[in-house]
């Protein structure tokens, strides 16, 4: 289901909109829920990079971004790479 609620809100809204966005952030927590470490790691880059863009990077949802985005990497394994974008959520 949120796989078609992504795919749909890509078509329609775009896949910049903060919906699409949205929907991407929730699949890669379920993806990550599930273990599928690679394919959540995969969306939380996307939407952490295109908020970058979008909204800057001190921007809260950026933020959220990074922090999700870190608990993935934590989770499959890259602890150092993990700490390292902590710390960098940090100084901003």
């Amino acid at each position: 289901m949120e796989m078609q609620v992504m795919e749909t809100s890509k078509t329609k809204l775009g896949v910049d909109h903060p919906s699409t966005l949205r929907s991407m952030a929730n699949l890669a927590s379920t993806l990550w829920k599930q273990g599928r470490w690679d394919d959540a790691e995969k969306l939380d880059v996307q939407v952490m990079e295109t908020r970058k863009t979008k909204l800057g990077m001190d921007h809260p949802d950026t933020l959220t971004g990074m922090n999700n985005l870190a608990f993935t990497w934590k989770g499959s394994g890259k602890e150092i790479e993990a700490v390292r974008l902590m710390e960098e959520c940090i100084q901003l």
